[in-house]
């Protein structure tokens, strides 16, 4: 019997990566992440209930990790940001780019 792909492999890698990229655009990476998790984690069920039917299972695990990794990166830069925003508020913030930039008001 020829093995089949698991469903959505390609969609869960992709939104994975995608999640890391995203991870310095204010944690909205976290969307794309949890969103392969959650499809993984269904692949992942999809094959334990029958693992001799499919033969892409590596690549579901390796997208799961990926977009654990995303989630934990995004948050950590979420957390990151609310910190300096609490410690220097945002004029203390746009201050300091001012004059890092050279700007003069």
């Amino acid at each position: 019997m020829e093995q089949q792909k698991l469903p959505n492999a390609a969609l869960i890698l992709i939104l994975s990566i995608g999640s890391l990229l995203c991870c310095c655009i204010g944690g909205i990476g976290v969307i794309p992440a949890i969103i392969a998790l959650v499809l993984a984690n269904k692949s992942i069920n999809i094959y334990k209930a029958e693992p001799e039917l499919y033969d892409n299972y590596n690549s579901i695990k390796t997208g799961r990790i990926i977009a654990i990794v995303g989630i934990v990166l995004n948050i950590a830069y979420l957390i990151y940001t609310i910190v300096v925003i609490a410690i220097y508020g945002i004029d203390g913030i746009m201050e300091q780019y001012q004059m890092q930039e050279g700007y003069q008001f």
